[in-house]
């Protein structure tokens, strides 16, 4: 067998014994550490060389800011990192990466696998030995504290790469009020100077700004960087924005239990720290000899004893006396822990009587944070074809931190303990929060999708706060079965099956009902136990930002719901693919949700989809007429007919035709177009101008196809994105508007001979979607015969649109698979599992 050596990166050098046996198997062992590596041993290198030689390299990658970061794998020979390349790997460096996002995003998990690569190489007799080329070599040695000092005379960006080259060793500093200070977590400060407190600095020719998200800096150029963490000479770290109020937390007294407990923590510190004779409250943990390692070590340990208390490595670094960890660990224990305050940059409009306060920037980890990258986009209303707020367009790597938020809080953090009943009681404050807040929800949804408010409030928003009711009341309900099998006698068994969480779920949705979509399925995804990643649609993002401002005040631990706006095409492609998400629910077109499903077979994610439709309403002459003209243009106008079970196509028996359209547009010429925030209107705005111009077109399209154009089809004449409601007749099975869904307020209405029951009924199912279909008629034996042969998920009779919380929502063929809504949605985010004990 072969023997390879890695020759891994950062101060300390690890060694792994790469063993690979005739069969194939490969396994790797620690090793002693390894100072020279022998010639035919392979070295791992964490950059692309030959540039950024030496110990440094990846932390160098950041200070230069270079854009591309990556590994070597190189043959050792008598140089530093100059011997012959084998393999090489990189990847993109984010805005606001630091060294460990880098490590755990890429330079560890491919490295691994770069390696076993590597191993088979050498094994097969094919691994290369390509000469390193001498130009644009560099060599980067140990960086030092002392070199470490931030030089202010730089661009922002500059800052920033300075900053984050060094988190967390050996630190940036700068000197504040005559000591030593070091900066941690730096990012990029795209927006307007916010209000603060000045803070002068050292060196620098204009004044930091202590803000409720931290300490803002200022580069020569004018731009920004907002710095998140300090740390004085003492050892003791801070959150940047309490600065001027380090020391005002008053001390806690200690119940019995507590003092117990600090007992308990101040044995591990002893067992740790064995050099000191006594822990005192003064005692520093680092100062007393403790690493890195330590910290591990300590908080692994109380997590043994106390697995209520959920501490971080950086819970160690902000409180690094024993006096003060206690104060600090009991306050999580008490649910009072300090945690850092929620901080919103709002975008606010006073708009309908009200001001609303907008978020416009993604929700990872219980943080409102900008892209990553620092992209943003413009988010329309489209009543007026105004810009609301420029909102954070996510990246990939904003992705990546979501899903490992979600991943943690599901694995690690409190969520995956709480007991259902507690998980219910969150949902229904959320519920109640949405609530308080409904008013300003439907105003936000009204702006940002064009939304009659009327409607918004009672359906957006108000079938938003029903759903979430709905599934908190489900949350202790989730239960398996006993399940009698055969025996081997004289043994006993017992078989039962167990409902449990699936893990991290994403949740792609569309922009007709941006917040009631959200609710359909994170509720259900929520009251599961699961942890969600959503992605909002690009165009319609403020509500479910809003909502995530919500669901962290009604206390959801961070990391367990994380909202993303962005491209569908870059986040919702993402996600699908990702190998930590087990879960994707999506609502959108069919051709997208095909795309999602070749995506989430990477790792064989469950799916849901609710897909597009083109449903079939069926008006017999034996039906109430004006009932079904009021229900029929409800089917087909509700909220703009921006409707995933609008009614596509209406049927209509030959007798009452005529009179039917000469009534539909009678009441058309009713309808008042406008001013959605207006209480008076009937139809709003169409949700984004490409929108309307495919709908424009799809018009076109009809008129061309002979179909006879009876009312509307055009653009209505004012500001913003408004269409006519528009109707067709005389439209025949071939043609694209009778195949093809409009997504808008077009009314497509074919005849149907008179008794032509089982012919109508054909014409109706000649179509690859299944969502939605109707039926109006006095004759119940007749609609029962209609509804068990209608090849669609719902059926309607005598009404439509009528859906609620309780019934399952989704569709058939083309239009999908799963449920949102109802029992049967809590299916789409539990796995069963059957367990047989002896006994």
């Amino acid at each position: 067998m072969d023997k390879l050596i890695l020759w891994h990166w950062q101060q300390r050098r690890m060694a792994l014994l790469f063993l690979n046996f005739p069969d194939g198997e490969l396994k790797f062992i620690p090793m002693d550490v390894i100072d020279c590596p022998k010639h035919g041993s392979i070295i791992y290198h964490p950059s692309i060389l030959p540039r950024h030689r030496g110990a440094s390299a990846i932390n160098w990658t950041l200070i230069q800011g270079d854009k591309k970061a990556g590994f070597t794998i190189f043959w050792a020979d008598d140089g530093l990192d100059t011997g012959p390349i084998l393999l090489q790997r990189e990847c993109d460096v984010g805005q606001n990466d630091t060294v460990d996002d880098l490590y755990n995003r890429f330079l560890f998990p491919e490295g691994v696998k770069a390696m076993v690569e590597a191993v088979h190489l050498i094994a097969d007799g094919k691994a290369p030995r390509i000469p390193q080329p001498k130009e644009g070599a560099t060599y980067e040695g140990i960086q030092k504290k002392e070199n470490a000092e931030i030089s202010w005379d730089q661009p922002a960006a500059a800052l920033h790469n300075w900053i984050r080259g060094h988190d967390k060793v050996p630190g940036a500093w700068a000197t504040i009020d005559d000591q030593v200070v070091t900066f941690y977590g730096s990012s990029l400060l795209d927006a307007s100077v916010p209000a603060g407190q000045e803070l002068a600095i050292r060196g620098a020719s204009r004044p930091g700004l202590v803000t409720k998200s931290g300490l803002v800096i200022f580069g020569n150029d004018g731009k920004m960087v907002l710095v998140r963490n300090l740390q004085f000479q003492d050892g003791k770290m801070i959150p940047a924005s309490k600065y001027f109020s380090a020391d005002e937390t008053t001390t806690l007294e200690l119940t019995e239990e507590e003092k117990k407990m600090a007992e308990d923590i101040k044995a591990i510190w002893k067992g740790i720290l064995s050099n000191v004779p006594v822990i005192e409250d003064s005692t520093d943990f680092f100062k007393s000899g403790a690493s890195s390692m330590h910290v591990v070590r300590m908080l692994e340990e109380i997590k043994q004893k106390y697995s209520g208390l959920q501490l971080q490595n950086e819970d160690v670094y902000m409180a690094t006396k024993f006096a003060d960890f206690i104060q600090m660990a009991v306050r999580k224990l008490r649910g009072e822990n300090g945690e850092e305050e929620l901080v919103i940059d709002y975008v606010s409009k006073n708009v309908n009587n009200m001001t609303v306060n907008m978020p416009y920037q993604c929700f990872i980890n219980g943080q409102f944070v900008n892209a990553d990258d620092g992209k943003t986009y413009d988010t329309i209303n489209p009543t007026d074809g105004s810009v609301i707020a420029s909102v954070s367009s996510a990246s990939l790597a904003d992705v990546d931190r979501a899903v490992a938020a979600a991943k943690e809080a599901f694995e690690n953090g409190e969520w995956g303990r709480m007991n259902a009943r507690e998980r219910g009681r969150l949902m229904y404050k959320l519920a109640d929060l949405m609530e308080e807040h409904q008013e300003e929800l439907a105003t936000i949804e009204s702006i940002d999708s064009g939304a009659v408010y009327t409607l918004a409030l009672k359906t957006h928003i108000g079938m938003s706060v029903q759903t979430f009711r709905y599934f908190a009341g489900w949350c202790d309900k989730i239960q398996g079965a006993t399940i009698p099998i055969n025996q081997a006698r004289p043994n006993h068994n017992l078989t039962f099956t167990k409902k449990e969480p699936i893990g991290v779920c994403a949740i792609v949705i569309p922009w007709n009902y941006p917040l009631m979509m959200l609710a359909w399925k994170s509720a259900a995804c929520l009251a599961a136990g699961n942890t969600l990643v959503l992605k909002t649609a690009q165009v319609t993002p403020l509500t479910a930002l809003k909502f995530a401002e919500l669901s962290a005040k009604a206390g959801f631990p961070k990391g367990v719901i994380n909202i993303l706006p962005g491209s569908g095409g870059l986040v919702g492609q993402h996600l699908s693919k990702h190998p930590d998400v087990r879960k994707v629910g999506f609502t959108g077109s069919t051709p997208t949700g095909k795309e999602i499903m070749k995506s989430a077979a990477t790792n064989l994610k469950k799916v849901s989809l609710e897909l597009g439709g083109k449903s079939p309403l069926i008006i017999f002459n034996d039906c109430e007429l004006d009932k079904a003209v009021k229900m029929g243009m409800g089917a087909v106008y509700f909220n703009k007919g921006e409707n995933c079970i609008a009614a596509g196509r209406l049927f209509v028996e030959e007798s009452i035709h005529d009179e039917f359209v000469r009534k539909v547009v009678e009441e058309i010429k009713k309808m008042k177009i406008g001013d959605p925030l207006d209480r008076s209107t009937d139809h709003g705005p169409q949700n984004h101008k490409a929108h309307l111009e495919k709908l424009l077109k799809y018009c076109e399209t009809g008129v061309k196809e002979g179909a006879t154009l009876v009312y509307g089809g055009r653009q209505v004449r004012r500001p913003g994105y408004f269409m006519e409601p528009t109707v067709f007749t005389d439209v025949e099975d071939h043609m694209y508007i009778a195949q093809e869904e409009s997504f808008g307020p077009v009314m497509v209405i074919s005849k149907f001979k008179n008794g032509d029951i089982d012919g109508v009924l054909q014409r109706a199912n000649t179509t690859e979607y299944g969502l939605a279909s109707g039926v109006f008629t006095k004759d119940i034996s007749k609609a029962l015969y209609i509804s068990e042969k209608l090849e669609a998920g719902t059926v309607f009779i005598n009404t439509y649109n009528k859906t609620d919380v309780a019934a399952p929502f989704g569709g058939f063929k083309q239009s999908g698979f799963g449920k949102d809504l109802g029992e049967e949605a809590l299916h789409e985010y539990l796995r069963t599992k059957a367990v047989t004990v002896e006994y």
